[in-house]
């Protein structure tokens, strides 16, 4: 996922706000089951896995929006953070398929991530502005883009392993075939019911962001105004060419 920082828009930076988008559209869009790397007999490990990748392919497959509270920890590599202090924050999230999503950021300060699938925009009270980008090249590109659009396939995108599996819970970690602005994504699911209650992601500079969704509410029907942005009077708006 690309998108662009609010302090320098000519430099592309995967923000954690986008780090989070992009965890959640991954477990909402998945395309299909991550099937085992070999043919052969397959370990119980492996079938494991399998089984919970393909919990959490039936789960998403009749899923067409989310909405759910969120709470946010980032891991910062270069932002002055270390693992005894991270930086937390806390919203609500709705997301639907395809491309949409509205990331309401509550705590510590209010900011807001909003796209329709077309465009993006991303406000800052505090700085009085919000910067508008399409939702195309410019702000995603490889394997993330197919997600959000509602498309996409883990087996084909991604190799699939489990970093720890039992009947009650798993942590699969997801590596992008394909060169990416992540290095890696990992989905704490429940194998019973194929629900993803956590992500964690990590980007090529070594920042973690890891967001627990809390009170999960699946297929309600929001309606399109929830991915609507209104300009508020007074903000400046800074349009971002892809």
């Amino acid at each position: 996922m690309r998108i662009f920082s609010a302090r320098g828009p000519s430099q592309p930076a995967m923000t954690p706000r986008s780090r989070a988008a992009l965890a959640l559209a991954l477990a909402l869009a998945a395309g299909s089951p991550a099937a085992g790397e070999q043919r052969g007999a397959a370990s119980e490990a492996d079938r494991c896995r399998d089984r919970a990748a393909g919990a959490v392919q039936s789960h998403y497959e009749g899923v067409r929006d989310v909405s759910a509270h969120f709470a946010q920890t980032t891991h910062g590599a270069r932002l002055g953070t270390t693992p005894s202090a991270p930086a937390t924050s806390s919203g609500r999230v709705s997301l639907a398929k395809p491309g949409k999503m509205r990331w309401t950021y509550e705590a510590p300060e209010p900011s807001l991530v909003v796209s329709d699938g077309k465009t993006v925009w991303i406000f800052d009270p505090a700085f009085g502005e919000v910067q508008k980008l399409p939702a195309s090249e410019g702000f995603l590109t490889g394997a993330a883009a197919q997600f959000l659009l509602g498309a996409g396939d883990m087996r084909r995108d991604f190799k699939v392993a489990a970093i720890s599996c039992s009947a009650t819970a798993a942590e699969l970690e997801l590596t992008p075939r394909q060169p990416a602005t992540y290095e890696k994504l990992v989905l704490s699911v429940d194998p019973s019911s194929g629900n993803v209650n956590k992500t964690r992601i990590v980007d090529l500079l070594g920042n973690v962001v890891e967001v627990e969704f809390k009170e999960q509410r699946f297929n309600l029907a929001p309606g399109d105004s929830e991915f609507q942005f209104q300009v508020p009077e007074g903000v400046k708006v800074i349009e971002i060419a892809p």
